[in-house]
């Protein structure tokens, strides 16, 4: 199928953790210019040569998303290179600190919630203002089964994730009728370096990755993690201009869980 993405202006932060690759590597597979963002430049440089783009079709960025000056700048410059910004894919993010909640901190819970929401807030903010202008563009929020449950030890991740949810359908009903949608894929588990470390918090080092996997993917009625490729198929779904008519949503991607009413 064609998706209808080629040479449209994306913007990806995040882009090198193992969804932010598989993002970035789907968009650039469509033929999009692409804008991306990690916290290090050492991690762009990396990712940089595994990706099939020219170097005129690519802007990356140092951006830590918690500074919102940072992430205006990223909006402003490429739409001045490129001409405008037609889907925005709010993806960094972090799990925070596998804790109860009689030992988290405040500091704990900013931490968590500066990436976590501060982040698409930010990025919804100068995405809007310059799709306003254009009447039309796409966002799509990286989120998280953790929108819809609760889980124990993860109260600083899980809010902020409730809150990009409810964020995500503010915005979306402020810019509906506009040409813009903004929408959120939520997936359960995935198969990424983030997944690594709630393993270990949860199982300890003793547990090996296969056996980890078996464990936290037997919640799952399809028995299996996420992939990052799949994340990132449905996040193009959402950019695709014929998933037009949805927006406001959040699009839950936890192999079945939801019909278990969990």
């Amino acid at each position: 199928m064609n998706l209808e993405l080629k040479d449209k202006v994306v913007m990806i932060t995040g882009s090198t953790g193992g969804v932010g690759e598989a993002l970035t590597k789907a968009f650039a597979k469509e033929g999009c210019k692409l804008a991306i963002s990690s916290t290090k430049q050492e991690k762009l440089d990396k990712l940089v040569p595994t990706l099939d783009i020219p170097d005129e079709r690519l802007m990356t960025f140092v951006v830590d998303v918690t500074k919102e000056e940072q992430i205006r700048n990223m909006v402003e410059k490429t739409v001045e290179r490129f001409g405008s910004l037609d889907v925005q894919v709010n993806n960094a993010g972090y799990e925070g600190r596998n804790a109860p909640i009689t030992e988290q901190a405040y500091e704990d819970f900013i931490r968590v919630y500066n990436i976590n929401i501060f982040g698409p807030v930010f990025g919804m903010k100068y995405a809007c203002q310059q799709m306003l202008k254009q009447g039309s563009g796409s966002i799509v929020n990286i989120a998280s089964n953790g929108n819809f449950v609760g889980a124990a030890n993860m109260s600083p991740y899980v809010s902020s994730k409730h809150a990009v949810a409810g964020l995500s359908k503010c915005v979306a009903l402020e810019v509906a009728g506009k040409g813009i949608r903004v929408n959120c894929v939520c997936p359960g588990a995935i198969d990424t370096p983030m997944m690594r470390s709630i393993e270990k918090a949860f199982l300890g080092d003793g547990v090996s990755t296969e056996e980890a996997k078996k464990t936290f993917g037997a919640a799952y009625p399809d028995g299996r993690y996420a992939t990052a490729e799949e994340v990132a198929d449905l996040a193009l779904y959402l950019a695709f201009p014929r998933s037009g008519h949805i927006t406001g949503s959040c699009i839950r991607q936890d192999g079945g869980l939801e019909a278990t009413s969990r």
